[in-house]
């Protein structure tokens, strides 16, 4: 059913609209089928009804009709076979008739045959030539002690000319109701996919034109609330780099005021300590401000070897005597901020040796996409808290220690780089211990 159910708005409005005449259509056939057998009934039950009402006093009058001629015959046997289908409204319809006209049948009988123009009256096959109707009915009412009296009326047969006439109905309103639901579906929903590309073409800092209001006005006033609202977005986000460039600033200073200070520290453990301390808010300071960044960075997406920008992350920690292992790979193009996804691959593989020990860091590659894989060796991530930990300063060892880890913006921070470049990571448990950090790029 989903595949012929239209994803457009003009087209669900069409077809939506179709069905609608179609269903009308649909109940005035039945209606009309109803009515017209009703109106066949009551034009065959009244003459006949007549005819035989009159037959009968005729009768008592010694005049009855006899079998060879005229249109009400008497023969002495049912005419109607057992295995001719009756015709049941009719033979209900015309002994209700009957008895309303002072007359009490025995059995009524009736069944269509393909008409017999030598056995048909004059009139009846005048009404044949002219309606070209081939089939007759043929009415069989039991007069008890007497016979029966036989009639034979012409049957329309069947309705399929109003089925053609429905479908000819329909087409005729389809074209002229459609075509205008058509126009107009189209000049409704032509605003509102300008609008849809214009919201998923938005990217904060990049200013382009506003679009034109236009269509009908609910839509072209959602068009200039969007508007108002791509100003609004990008007048905050300006304020928001500008208050963090003067935060970066203003905390910097302090801070390297006092690691010149602390060179006047005697004690070298002592001085040791404050140093550490402030390069450790340094770092959260970059930490910080990197992630509130993300969305309108300063660097521009650049044609890099993408396993030459691992490799050269991987060789950095292993000045720093880590043991991490990077499986070779072919160069391999692609387009992206390298500064920003050097340092989501920087903050996984930290993370794999903090925890973990080692890393082993491998590229694989497929059809659609590229993916960056950080194994570790550590205890791993228990599965109802995988999804937690991109959440800004989460942690899951909750004392705090320095020791035990950092104060949990880094893989919230690989997560907004990545997700920037348009992919994701994902973090996946390993049998037998140990945990893989993916990162997933579009091919």
């Amino acid at each position: 059913m989903r595949w012929f159910w239209p994803q457009s708005l003009a087209g669900q409005m069409v077809l939506l609209i179709a069905i609608a005449l179609f269903v009308a259509q649909a109940i005035n056939f039945a209606m009309l089928l109803h009515e017209r057998g009703h109106a066949r009934l009551e034009q065959i039950a009244g003459p006949v009804a007549a005819r035989v009402l009159d037959a009968v006093e005729r009768t008592t009058q010694g005049r009855g009709p006899v079998a060879d001629r005229g249109r009400i015959r008497r023969l002495p046997a049912n005419p109607v076979t057992a295995q001719e289908k009756s015709q049941a409204d009719v033979d209900e319809r015309l002994r209700a008739v009957l008895i309303e006209g002072g007359f009490r049948p025995g059995v009524i009988a009736s069944a269509v045959r393909p008409a017999d123009p030598r056995d048909a009256p004059p009139w009846q096959q005048r009404i044949e030539r002219r309606t070209h109707i081939r089939s007759e009915l043929v009415i069989a009412v039991e007069q008890p002690g007497m016979g029966w009296l036989v009639q034979r009326v012409p049957w329309p047969g069947n309705d399929w000319f109003l089925l053609w006439r429905l479908i000819g109905q329909t087409l005729i309103l389809y074209v002229i109701v459609l075509l205008p639901v058509i126009w107009i579906g189209r000049r409704i929903s032509r605003p509102l996919r300008d609008l849809t590309m214009a919201a998923d073409r938005f990217a904060p800092g990049e200013e382009g034109p506003l679009l034109t209001q236009r269509g009908p006005h609910d839509i072209a006033h959602l068009i200039a609330a969007f508007n108002a609202l791509t100003l609004r977005v990008t007048a905050m986000l300006d304020e928001k780099n500008r208050m963090l460039g003067a935060i970066g600033h203003d905390l910097r200073t302090p801070l390297a005021a006092l690691r010149v200070r602390i060179e006047s520290v005697e004690d070298e453990t002592d001085r040791t300590r404050m140093a550490e301390t402030i390069a450790e808010m340094n770092g959260t300071l970059d930490d910080i401000l990197s992630l509130a960044r993300i969305g309108r960075p300063s660097e521009a997406p650049t044609e890099v070897d993408l396993a030459a920008l691992v490799d050269a992350v991987v060789e950095d920690f292993r000045d720093l005597g880590c043991d991490v292992q990077f499986a070779d790979t072919d160069r391999l193009r692609t387009r992206l901020r390298p500064s920003l996804m050097r340092r989501a691959v920087r903050n996984l593989i930290e993370n794999a040796v903090k925890y973990g020990q080692r890393a082993d860091v491998r590229i694989e590659t497929s059809s659609t996409d590229i993916r960056i894989v950080v194994a570790d060796e550590g205890p791993g991530i228990p599965p109802d808290r995988l999804a937690d930990v991109f959440d800004p300063f989460t942690r899951l060892e909750q004392s705090r220690n320095r020791e035990t880890g950092g104060i949990g913006l880094g893989l919230a921070l690989a997560r907004s780089i990545v997700q920037d470049a348009g992919g994701g990571i994902v973090l996946t448990n390993r049998e037998g211990g140990g945990l893989d950090a993916t990162i997933i790029l579009p091919r």
